[in-house]
């Protein structure tokens, strides 16, 4: 069922948008991984799988599964309720033992929907699944214009993938210092992705300046 429904979504997805893929050479072979993303909509998990093979999983809201239709189709694209505020770390448990079991796992570090378009401050849960499962980290950028419309083009852009062992030691207990570190790392790589390289700062011009001495 898992397969059936990723496909439908997939043509839906084409046929809703225009899609571009960037960097798909960067997803390693051979493992499972963590793809952390900014978040635009909640078209965003079957917008990053579009590129990916096998199984993957994701966090949605409990509100999400309400609807019995919406909540069966995302329940077999992957999807696993979490309570947003309630400190819910059952969830973390979950989101390991998927990994665990062969499953990637999409995340959106910022918690919430980006209005703006801009990547906004992180929180540290990916770093905590990274460090208690090993898997890498591959940040994602998914950028369009203000609005999502028919047709929209989108580009999703894969970076390069993240050793967590680099930044935390592996451990069911990781060191908080060192999940920052992996924090910012990622949160780094995901605003490159979506808004450049910041522009370098213009030096003001002394020239009218030194032509008044002369």
């Amino acid at each position: 069922m898992f397969y059936i429904c990723k496909w439908l979504v997939w043509i839906a997805m084409n046929i809703a948008f225009s899609l571009k893929l960037e960097g798909k050479e960067n997803i390693p072979k051979g493992t499972n991984c963590i793809f952390a993303s900014n978040h635009r909509t909640n078209a965003d998990p079957p917008l990053i799988s579009c590129g990916l093979k096998g199984k993957h999983s994701f966090m949605a809201k409990e509100e999400l599964f309400k609807n019995k239709f919406f909540g069966w189709l995302i329940k077999n694209l992957g999807a696993f309720p979490v309570s947003r505020g309630k400190g819910d770390t059952a969830v973390l448990d979950t989101a390991v033992e998927r990994l665990e079991k062969g499953s990637n796992l999409m995340i959106f570090p910022e918690g919430t929907r980006s209005k703006d378009g801009k990547v906004h401050r992180g929180h540290s849960g990916a770093a905590v699944i990274a460090a208690r499962s090993g898997k890498p980290v591959v940040p994602v950028g998914i950028v369009f214009g203000e609005k999502l419309k028919f047709r929209t083009k989108i580009r999703i852009k894969y970076g390069t993938p993240i050793d967590p062992a680099e930044y935390v030691e592996v451990s069911d207990t990781p060191n908080p210092r060192q999940l920052v570190k992996l924090k910012n790392r990622y949160m780094a790589d995901i605003k490159l992705l979506v808004e450049g390289e910041p522009e370098p700062e213009k030096l003001p011009d002394n020239s009218e300046k030194e032509q008044a001495d002369e």
